[in-house]
This record gives C-alpha cells, structure tokens and sequence, in this order.
C-alpha cells in the first residue's frame, strides 16, 4: 500500500483521546470498519498479526498447565443455553440462527457467546471416573457472537476475537488452585510481554458471572479514564456440573458432581490496551517481540548520485538477509516514497527499531539506530549491528514498561464522600478507591445509586488476593451502613 505522510494522526491523545483511538485503528492498518454490519469489522493484517501473536502468548502459557486444544461447532442448542439458570441471561444477547434458505429450521440454534453451553453437554459424555480427572481444555483462534448495542473496535463488537479455558477437577481446593494459574498466564502474557499494567479485582456478587461462585479479573485503565477489563476467570463451582449432569465416579463408589472453572484471557481488549496505553501522538507503540515487524531499513539515497545509492541498496539487502537469518522479523523498504514519508509510516505502525543508511553511513560502515520510544539517531556500527539492537529492542521494552507504569500509579484516587467521588471522577478520570457497605447481594442497591449519581462509574471489585479492608469507622460512599470494604470505583466500557 503507497504511504502518505499526510495521513498521520491529526489529534493529540491528552485532548481527545476517542478521535485519536478511531485514528490509530484505521490509519496504522488495524481495522477497517466499513463492512457495513454494526458491530462487525474487518481485521486487516498489521492488526491481525499482533493479535496472532496475542494468541500465540496465550497458547502456548495454557499448554504449559497441562490445558489440551480442542474446536467445538460454533452453534449452540438452545436447550443447552438455558440449562443453567443464572447463565441463561445471556439468551437475549445471542444471535439465533432461525432458518436455511427458504426453509424454517426444525431447532434453531444460537451463535455461540461463550463456550459453557456447547462444551458442557460434551463433557458430561467425556467423564465418568475420577480418575480421567484432572482435565484442562481449551478453544483459540475462534469468534463468539453478542448482540451488543453500543459498539466499538476492539472495546465492544457483535462478532469477537475470544480464546477460553474449561477445567474440571475433583475437587474444589484443585478449581481454586486453577484461578491462581489463571491470574499467573494474566501476569505472563498481558502484564510481562504486552507490558499493559493492571489491578487484579475479586467482582461483587451482584457483577460475577452468571452462573459462577465468584469472578476474577485484571482491569487496566484507558487514557480516557475508563476500566477496560482484560480477562476474566471463574470459580464455577459445581453449578454448571448440576446443571449439565457431569459427574463422576469417586475414591468412595459414589457419584460426584466435578468442580470446574472457565477462563477467558479478552483477545480484543488486550489489544484495545495495547493500543491505547502505549500509544503515542505519533500513532502505535509497540513492544519488540510484539511488532509483526521489528525492525524497518530505510535507504536514504538522492537522484543524483546513483553509484552512491546502488551501494545503499546492496547494503541494505545485504542487511535485511543477516538480520532475517539472526532470527528477526524485517523488511527493507526500498519503495518509491520519501524516507521522511516511509519514517512517519512505521512509526504510525509502532515498529520498534528504525535503521536508516545513506551515503554517511556507507562510507563509515555504519547505520543509524532509531528507537520508537526515543526518536533518536545513534550511529552504529555494522560489525556491531546485531549485538546493538538486542540492547536497543531490550532498551526499548524497559521504555515502554516504565511510562505504561507510571502512568497506571499514578491514575488511582481516594475518597470518602459521595461529593468526593464525583469531583475526583470528573476531574481525575481513572480509579476511585472508597469506603464500600457489602459485595454480597445486599450492596446492588448502592451499585445501582452509584451509577445513577455518577452517570455510570461502577464498583469494580476489591483488591485481590490481598483485599483492602475498610478503617475502623469509615461509612459507606453511598449509605450510612459501616464500610466492609476498600472498592475500586471507575467508570467503564
């Protein structure tokens, strides 16, 4: 595709921060969002290589746990759908599948939202002693469907990238030694490569998933100050055991109902992170091993000197071959356009190191280094090339980990009045730590105040594993019972 330097982001991210997010979606080569179907979009390479490597994180942190890959049919009976009580509440966001052709279907069907309805049956067919237990499974690289109303690239979508775990175990101890997991592949995959910070949440009861005996998640901030959730585990108990029949034979002859938990790390929300956390004014950031291309060779060469610019050109083949074979992903980019237009364009893609060669260059057996979060030349010298971008690209990560960690410390807030909480929203714009009455079922009619006082901050969760207790005192933000509770308060997608 020809660059155009005059396509480059034309808004500040502090200033308005929703235009430059649509901007870096489509101009960096995201996603193109004219299919024509709200809620659908088209993933276009530069875009989809990044989130294959999301995947690629995922898979390979699972298959370490001992999980096995499996792919389930997309539809879903509606029977199974509504098997468990609290889950089926996902009925009115799914996508039903009604007729063939002309023809009614003799069962509709339903798109699948999530894999418990179609994965569960199955598993009741799978098991029957308590010895094939533990079993850990998982579906990658597959879309999930929901009738979501107000939607955006990789925050909300009617059609989703997903991944998701299904364990079962014979015992509840094993199930929460698996949430624990679960939050460590958080850490390795989103925390350590992705390089996006987050708190990990315990959600209140009125918030967990449905069906489940509690929920987990990691929840970062935008730079519009709204949580983004980035992943979600659940306890489910043996809910979704008594609702699909899975039982197994024990130690003792008898009949058990398993323990299960269910994973699902959000494909589309790390990416929204991704995006909207390291970015700068220039467009996408993006760590080293991230980048579909870590590292772009710019030729600097003039019309008027073409033996000059014949020996860039070799160099930079020369170059591009080496690098390929030391195992880096690289591309020479000898097209037509400008180098200032050809700068501009990869650092609008996030590409994490720039070598630039020109007639200097070659006469001192050298390239200039430039690094994405720096901006700066430095000169070095070939013979000393590969062992230069290793520390560069190691200096860069460090970069980019850093500013993304500054900025998530200092984006939380206390208060302890009502008054408090709305000025520290509107002014603040990130999370608002406050004195909470119960996470039990009786604190919903506060959750309901909040979101009406605040136009739609919700409580997030409490700290976990280590919870924040309320002092000795504190009354809750919105009622006057005695605090429980230290929550985390945001407004959210």
């Amino acid at each position: 595709m020809p660059k155009d330097d005059t396509k480059g982001i034309t808004v500040k991210k502090d200033q308005n921060f929703s235009e430059w997010y649509t901007q870096v979606v489509q101009k960096a080569d995201l996603a193109d969002i004219r299919f024509g179907i709200q809620g659908f979009i088209v993933h276009k390479p530069w875009g989809f290589m990044i989130i294959k490597k999301i995947y690629d994180y995922l898979e390979k942190e699972v298959e370490l746990q001992g999980h096995l890959p499996y792919l389930f049919p997309i539809a879903v009976k509606e029977a199974d759908l509504k098997k468990e009580k609290e889950h089926a509440e996902f009925s009115p966001e799914v996508f039903w599948v009604e007729s063939a052709g002309s023809k009614k279907m003799e069962e509709r069907f339903a798109l699948r939202p999530t894999g418990e309805a179609q994965i569960y049956p199955i598993y009741s067919l799978w098991f029957r002693s308590h010895n094939e237990l533990p079993f850990k499974g998982y579906q990658s690289r597959i879309n999930v469907y929901r009738n979501e109303m107000v939607t955006r690239p990789f925050l909300r979508g009617r059609e989703f990238c997903f991944f998701e775990t299904h364990d079962v175990f014979n015992t509840h101890e094993e199930a929460l030694a698996q949430i624990k997991d679960d939050l460590k592949t958080c850490e390795t995959v989103i925390q350590n490569k992705l390089k996006i910070p987050f708190f990990y949440f315990k959600r209140p009861e009125w918030d967990k998933f449905k069906g489940a005996d509690a929920t987990y998640t990691p929840d970062t901030l935008m730079p519009d100050g709204k949580r983004n959730q980035l992943a979600s585990t659940h306890d489910l108990g043996t809910n979704f055991a008594k609702a699909y029949d899975i039982q197994v034979l024990g130690k003792d002859e008898k009949k058990h109902h398993v323990y299960q938990t269910c994973f699902g790390p959000g494909i589309w929300r790390s990416m929204a992170a991704l995006i909207g956390i390291h970015g700068d004014d220039q467009g996408l950031v993006l760590p080293f091993d991230v980048s579909p291309i870590q590292i772009v060779i710019v030729p600097v060469t003039f019309a008027d000197k073409p033996q000059a610019t014949e020996k860039i050109v070799k160099l930079g083949q020369q170059l591009e071959t080496q690098l390929q074979k030391a195992g880096y992903r690289v591309k020479f980019d000898n097209g037509p356009d400008s180098p200032g237009t050809k700068y501009n364009h990869w650092e609008l893609h996030g590409t994490p190191l720039r070598l630039e060669l020109g007639p200097k260059e070659v006469e001192q057996n050298a390239c200039s280094l430039v690094r994405r979060t720096e901006r700066k030349r430095i000169s070095v010298a070939l013979a000393d090339v590969e062992k230069e971008i290793k520390k560069h690209a190691e200096t860069l990560d460090k970069d980019i980990e850093k500013k993304a960690e500054t900025y998530f410390k200092d984006n939380t807030r206390s208060a302890d009045t009502l008054t408090d909480l709305k000025k520290t929203l509107q002014q603040h714009r990130g999370f608002v730590k406050a004195p909470y009455c119960s996470m039990q079922k009786d604190g919903e009619s506060c959750s309901d105040k909040l979101q009406k006082e605040t136009e739609g901050a919700v409580v997030c969760g409490t700290l976990y594993p280590k919870e924040e207790k309320a002092k000795a005192g504190q009354k809750c933000i919105l009622c006057d019972k005695t605090a429980q509770h230290l929550v985390y308060i945001a407004k959210t997608y």
